[in-house]
Formats: structure tokens, sequence, C-alpha cells
């Protein structure tokens, strides 16, 4: 009997066929990218609110009367957004992990922040509309100029900062393990800094939060999000890195068995 033959070793103590384990990841694998890559494409679905908004955080909105909709929509597309952002980062893990199970944590962390500035972020808008409602009139102007103030910052850092941390380690990763073409992780590799940039111009005040320049910045990790959902979704990831994993990480154990 040949001694070099590897088993794996099952948690019932079952010998398994290393080839029907690594089928069985490739299987799973495909499954966590059509999810991944789905998550991805919602985080798109808040685009609207670029307009949505607009007549909430004008100056004379909580003077006005009408319908607060549109407000609430955008809200709720916010919340589906920083809920996806979680999911992706979420269900990415369990293959990440297998490459830096460090980089792939702080990935789900920073994650969990974006999406907590994006929760923050709606919570004082959808307050000036809790206060036109009320009726608060002329004494909560500067109220609700306030709160547009901290949604605008809260936005800067939740929306501009954290992606751009975000879709480094993201495409550092996938760099790294080959999940996907390196062209595809090269955009991340280099949206995120031009989007770093881009905030620190705004911070500093070089340039104004909806200047051309600011959402040019935005364009590559745009660009990067939306092509990695749309080729999990499709191609999923390589099968020959997710092979390459699952041979290097798996229980096989090699024993020269005694004649």
């Amino acid at each position: 009997m040949n001694s070099n033959i590897k088993t794996t070793i099952s948690a019932g103590g079952k010998l398994a066929n290393p080839d029907r384990q690594v089928a069985k990841t490739i299987n799973s694998s495909r499954k966590i990218a059509l999810v991944a890559g789905i998550l991805y494409l919602l985080t798109f679905v808040s685009i609207p609110t670029l307009s949505i908004y607009g007549s909430v955080k004008s100056a004379n909105y909580i003077l006005g009367a009408g319908p607060d909709t549109s407000a609430v929509i955008g809200g709720i597309l916010e919340i589906i957004v920083a809920l996806a952002g979680i999911g992706t980062a979420v269900v990415l893990f369990s293959v990440l992990k297998k490459q830096n199970e460090g980089l792939a944590l702080g990935l789900v962390a920073a994650r969990i922040l974006e999406s907590g500035t994006i929760f923050v972020g709606v919570a004082f808008l959808l307050s000036i509309v809790t206060l036109r409602q009320n009726g608060a009139g002329a004494d909560a102007l500067g109220a609700s100029q306030a709160l547009v103030a901290l949604y605008d910052r809260i936005f800067l850092l939740g929306q501009s900062f954290m992606p751009a941390i975000c879709d480094l380690l993201l495409g550092f990763l996938l760099y790294q393990s080959r999940l996907v073409p390196r062209a595809l992780s090269l955009i991340g590799l280099v949206g995120g800094p031009l989007l770093i940039a881009g905030y620190i111009a705004v911070m500093f005040g070089l340039i104004g939060q909806r200047a051309p320049l600011a959402g040019l910045s935005a364009v590559p990790v745009a660009l990067f999000e939306f092509s990695l959902g749309v080729w999990l979704i499709v191609k999923g990831f390589n099968p020959s890195a997710i092979t390459f994993q699952a041979t290097r990480t798996s229980n096989l154990v090699a024993e020269p068995l005694v004649p």
C-alpha cells in the first residue's frame, strides 16, 4: 500500500476523499461569491439620495410643508446600504481569512464602522424631518442647519474615508489570493488612495465636498465595487485559487503505513 496516501479526517472520524472535499469547497465558494456579489450591487441603491436629500438639506426645508416621503425613502435606502456593506465583509470573511485572518477581520471591523456612520447620518436627517412634522418652525432653524452640517461631516467620514480603507484591505487580500483577476484588485488598490486624497482635500478646504474633483476621486472605488459585484455574480472566485486554499488549509494528513 502506498505510504504517501493522503486522507482527510472528518469531524466524525471517518476518512473522506480529498478531491471530494475540494469540490465541496469550490461549490461553497460559488455560493459565497454569488451572495457577496448581490450585496455589493445593493450598496449602490442609495445613489438616488444625492438628489432626494437636496430638499431636506435646504435651509428653509423645516419651515415648509408637504410630504416627507422622499426623505424617509432615502433613509431606508441608506440603511439597506449599511446592512449590505456589513454583509459583504461577513460573507467574504470565510474565504478571505484563509489568506490573512487579521486583515479579513480588519475588513469586517471597517465595514461595521462605515455602516455605523451611515446609521448615524440617517438619524441626523430624519431628526430634521421630525422637527418639521412637529411644526418646530423658525425656532428650530439653527438646529436643522446644525444637523445638516453634522450629516455632511459624517457622510465624509463614513462614505468617503472608510470605503477607501475597506477597499484597500479588500484589494490587497484579493490581489494576494488571486481570487479574482489581479487587474480588478488593482482598481481597489489604486482607488483607495485616490479617495483618501479627495477626503483630505475636502477636509482642509482645498476643494468643496460637492466639487467635480471630489466626485472624480470616488469613481475608481465605485468602479471597483460595482465591477467586483458583477464579477462575483457572473464568474465567482477563481477555482484554482480556491483549490489552492482548500489544499493548503485542509486537514490532509500523510502518514507512512507500518507494513
